[in-house]
């Protein structure tokens, strides 16, 4: 699926909102910036690569060129982008779950919104309004969010490890070795491919195998 490249899935999502209440939602992400603990449920989500959401207002939309004909919209839009690990129920749900008022605060003035809880309109109302992912590109498609800042702690220990042995003698290298692999040994792993999320990717991916035998 376009939407996924490797363990993580692109999401994007836009919905309209009333050009009168655009204003109050970008006040509402400057006081969010301004207090962390708006969203500190969603940044504590170890799946979530990234989360943005960006107002845009009704004559904000590009025109190609000064002969396309200027569009006279009624509503401004909220786009809401996100990359994750796992499967998107898996995503939405832990939205939900974590800051379910934090959602409520960014989205009340969308039009038509439910709000976060129950989550079964939450999910019918980003389901409606996701835009399909025609492009998708991952430079470590086979890398969880976990497992890149994993690479960056192996990374930057094994760099004082280097500068820490350079002239010790060799029963003080071992030592140290043990050690680094001791403290390291929840950030070493090998990567590869996601364990089944749902029997209905299974059955996706495996369509997507045969349909590239033929």
């Amino acid at each position: 699926m376009s939407n996924i490249a490797g363990k993580a899935y692109a999401m994007n999502v836009i919905t309209p909102i009333r050009r009168y209440t655009a204003w109050i939602n970008k006040g509402i992400f400057i006081i969010a910036n301004l207090i962390p603990k708006t969203t500190l449920g969603l940044r504590t989500l170890s799946l979530i690569h990234y989360a943005r959401w960006v107002v845009i207002t009704n004559k904000q939309f590009p025109r190609l060129s000064p002969d396309q004909p200027a569009e006279h919209l009624k509503y401004s839009y909220m786009l809401f982008c996100s990359n994750f690990n796992g499967s998107w129920n898996q995503y939405v749900d832990s939205f939900s779950s974590a800051i379910p008022d934090g959602l409520d605060f960014f989205w009340f003035w969308n039009v038509k919104y439910p709000r976060s809880l129950p989550m079964l309109p939450f999910h019918r109302y980003i389901s409606s309004n996701q835009i399909w992912t025609d492009h998708y590109y991952n430079a470590y498609p086979m890398a969880s969010a976990n497992d890149v800042k994993s690479g960056q702690t192996v990374k930057k220990a094994l760099l004082t490890f280097v500068s820490d042995t350079r002239t010790v003698d060799s029963d003080t290298f071992k030592a140290k070795y043990n050690l680094l692999l001791l403290e390291l040994q929840h950030d070493l792993s090998q990567m590869a491919p996601n364990l089944v999320v749902s029997l209905s990717a299974a059955s996706v991916e495996r369509r997507e195998q045969n349909e590239s035998k033929v």
